[in-house]
């Protein structure tokens, strides 16, 4: 009887142990699939943020040149740089395909990090060419509006 019982905790101990380094197990798992959904969203976003920039430069050039078709020198080097964030973001999602599966979960969470700081330091820009863009059209309305005045 008590070698039956005995079994029995030992069994059950086995099941607990078991248990516990598949449920260990599973929450790795659970978090390195949630680290690459946020790294494949931040690339997401991050990339719509660049094209937001890109969109609003062509918009302002277009409001304020003499000549839409000739760049000016300041709108040649804010596509350069905007095409270099482009690429950068390439290079991240090659990354993430390539590598990422294979990759630490620290190696994860610092991508993560790297692009949201990315992120954090291009929203400052991308509000102010918003701001920028919505003062310019105000602009333009208040010349077209004197403009029957002159």
């Amino acid at each position: 009887m008590s070698l039956a019982f005995g079994l029995a905790a030992m069994l059950l101990l086995m099941v607990g142990a078991a248990s516990f380094v598949l449920l260990g197990r599973r929450r790795q798992l659970d978090r390195r699939t949630e680290s690459m959904h946020r790294l494949l969203e931040l690339a997401d976003q991050l990339e719509a943020d660049l094209k937001t920039c890109r969109s609003g430069l062509k918009q302002a050039h277009a409001v304020m040149s003499l000549n839409p078709d000739q760049p000016a020198a300041g709108e040649q080097e804010a596509k350069q740089a905007i095409d270099a964030g482009l690429r950068s973001l390439l290079q991240q999602r090659l990354w993430i395909r390539d590598c990422a599966p294979d990759a630490s979960q620290q190696g994860l969470d610092e991508a993560a990090a790297d692009m949201s700081q990315t992120r954090a330091r291009l929203r400052p820009l991308v509000h102010a060419l918003e701001r920028a863009h919505h003062d310019l059209d105000d602009a333009m309305r208040e010349h077209i509006r004197r403009e029957p005045d002159a």
